[in-house]
């Protein structure tokens, strides 16, 4: 099973700078979106349907935010739209799917760069959604975790960590629930295979350079319970695919 975690911030625009064309290259089994800004119904998904893949979508109640989507050339056996709170849900920020006995988590974690009111937002949401994955842990023994995080974990996670100790994504206390979650059963899977600096999975647009120089912040993951640690293969971050400020992360398991 080969897993890729991809905020494309827009999935028509994404569509626009040849999406479509990497999919063709079968970069993996499973491709999980977030930020889609759209709706199943704003995208033409019959060229999706041609390359094989079924298609789940989570998009949020505001048109153009949001929103979350699954591609797989696998056909899940169930899907779960959101995770029962309401805040989150109305943003369309999670999507479950399980193939066998896996549970695959979607998951576009919210920002708190625009201001105190969203990051208290971020906490309750975290707060929330570690409650959420203990309970399904005893369901689902074997979890996969995968998204836009919205947290540089350690300082090896981002290019200025003395510059942004007072940004939100890289704030004492997201971090801090960071490695709680980790340490609850919870795997980082790209550390697993590359303890190696420098490997960052989005860059800020607000200057063209910042991507050429490799100025960026690993916020993007993919986590597995370590349930799944021994079936894990490969893990790996995808810098030189563009048609976002994100790129894609990528897992890859075998069969137990």
């Amino acid at each position: 099973m080969r897993i890729i975690s991809y905020n494309v911030n827009g999935i028509r625009a994404a569509f626009k700078k040849g999406f479509i064309d990497w999919l063709k290259t079968d970069p993996a089994d499973i491709i999980c979106l977030q930020e889609t800004k759209a709706t199943k119904d704003d995208v033409d998904i019959k060229q999706l349907e041609t390359l094989g893949f079924h298609h789940s979508w989570y998009s949020a109640q505001k048109k153009g935010y949001s929103g979350v989507a699954v591609f797989s050339k696998i056909k899940p056996d169930h899907v779960v739209f959101g995770n029962g709170h309401t805040a989150s849900d109305d943003e369309g920020r999670i999507i479950q799917l399980d193939f066998g006995d896996i549970r695959l988590i979607n998951a576009y974690f919210p920002s708190g760069t625009s201001g105190d009111i969203r990051q208290d937002f971020k906490y309750t949401w975290l707060k929330e959604l570690q409650i959420s994955l203990e309970k399904l842990k005893k369901k689902h023994p074997k979890m996969i975790l995968v998204g836009d995080y919205n947290i540089a974990h350690k300082e090896i996670d981002i290019h200025d960590p003395k510059g942004n100790k007072n940004s939100s994504g890289f704030l004492l206390e997201e971090r801090e629930w960071m490695s709680k979650f980790l340490n609850s059963g919870w795997i980082d899977a790209f550390r697993e295979f590359h303890p190696e600096p420098h490997r960052y999975s989005w860059w800020s647009q607000r200057f063209p350079s910042v991507r050429l120089n490799n100025k960026g912040w690993r916020i993007d993951y993919i986590t597995v319970t370590d349930t799944l640690k021994k079936q894990l293969v490969d893990a790996d971050i995808y810098p030189d695919v563009k048609h976002s400020d994100h790129c894609p992360v990528y897992v890859e398991l075998k069969e137990k």
